[in-house]
């Protein structure tokens, strides 16, 4: 445009540059001294989703496109399979709640892909559960439109981190909480456990799944480990969830030398809890012990970094076992370098990813990626391979 300005008498050239995209020119900056342009404020000839990428939805967000429409006419409660990919699906569903909330701020209020989640499954939602701090929905409440032998009443579902501007600083807190600190402690999971714990009392434990997505997954397995200690045992279903480790599984491909860095490990976690003598000798008062009777579905891929330790975590007890250093595995497997770390300053904290029971299910599917591998799309895909198997302590 500046350039036009200087051979004004010649021909304009300017303007496709903008206008080819939809803009128009709404006012130029000038510079007083030699009157030459050095800027330019365009306009959007017309308001337009794509502009803005928060406010566009992805395909994964709609329902007809991504969901599991395969189920819809052929679903059966007793099927695991149609029982996961419904608890994902609802999961999926707070995550494009949130999604829908962003885009209302931005003033598309008609913009809404989130309902077909839950309602193609014939559940209203019954309840937001809202972060004080950045006002987003972190989970939600669903209740079942009619009774059902093998289904539940209500599934309380918690999504995992958002990356935009609105959700990441509180996400991310709590995230950071889950590996440090204390999450019971945070605001998020207070509201979380009251609303599970609100629920069951008012429905009773049989009647209520928890389900969760990575951090949403952290969320449902600490609400469904306190409820365990007062011995409600929740049918909960944990997608991706964090392990708080250094991911071994990923990390060491051999097989022998994997097998011998998880052997010292647990030798060394071993003698240092025994020598500690940190833990009560009273199955009773061992947390571990209370928690047994609790079986969470655990769903792991095995390219995914965040989750995938938990399948060298419970495989190893296992091959401790078949050697004969059972009983000095039942000692390792109940602490994390972290916990034994943090009792030796006299700070009690317990590994909260440390599960002594669980149905783990494994995804063999090809992932393109580690993104994809923790997606929690995986989870109702109708051509999906994989391996189950229930761990017991």
């Amino acid at each position: 445009m500046e350039k036009d300005r200087q051979r004004r008498s010649i021909g304009t050239y300017a303007p496709p540059w903008w206008e080819r995209f939809r803009f128009k020119l709404k006012r130029t900056l000038v510079d007083d001294n030699d009157s030459s342009y050095f800027g330019a404020i365009y306009e959007l000839k017309d308001a337009h989703q794509s502009s803005n990428p928060l406010i566009m939805a992805a395909d994964e967000e709609i329902f007809d496109v991504s969901g599991p429409l395969h189920l819809q006419n052929s679903l059966d409660w007793r099927n695991i399979y149609h029982r996961r990919s419904i608890a994902a699906s609802l999961v999926h569903g707070v995550y494009v709640w949130e999604k829908d909330r962003q885009r209302r701020s931005f003033g598309h209020e008609h913009d809404t892909h989130a309902p077909p989640w839950w309602e193609r499954f014939h559940f209203n939602l019954n309840h937001v559960l809202v972060d004080d701090n950045d006002l987003s929905c972190f989970g939600s409440i669903y209740e079942l439109k009619y009774a059902h032998p093998y289904a539940p009443k209500y599934v309380i579902a918690f999504r995992g981190t958002i990356k935009r501007f609105q959700t990441i600083f509180e996400d991310m807190k709590l995230n950071f909480k889950f590996v440090y600190g204390h999450p019971a402690e945070s605001p998020r999971f207070h509201k979380a456990f009251d609303a599970v714990w609100n629920t069951v009392k008012m429905a009773g434990a049989a009647n209520i799944w928890l389900a969760g997505h990575s951090l949403g997954a952290s969320i449902a397995m600490l609400a469904g480990r306190k409820m365990a200690k007062c011995r409600f045992y929740l049918e909960t279903y944990l997608f991706n969830p964090p392990f708080n480790s250094v991911p071994i599984e990923n990390l060491i491909k051999n097989p022998t030398l994997k097998h011998v860095v998880r052997v010292s490990g647990s030798l060394m976690k071993a003698g240092i809890a025994t020598a500690m003598k940190g833990r009560s000798e009273d199955p009773e008062e061992d947390p571990f012990i209370m928690l047994s009777e609790w079986i969470p579905y655990v769903f792991v891929n095995p390219s995914d970094p965040i989750c995938a330790e938990y399948i060298g975590y419970f495989q190893h007890r296992d091959k401790m076992v078949d050697i004969g250093m059972g009983g000095l595995e039942r000692i390792a497997a109940k602490d994390s370098i972290v916990s034994l770390g943090s009792r030796a300053i006299g700070r009690e904290l317990e590994p909260l990813h440390l599960l002594p029971t669980a149905y783990l299910t494994v995804n063999r599917s090809l992932s393109k990626g580690v993104k994809k591998a923790h997606k929690i799309h995986q989870w109702w895909q109708q051509d999906f391979e994989g391996t189950s198997k229930l761990y017991r302590f």
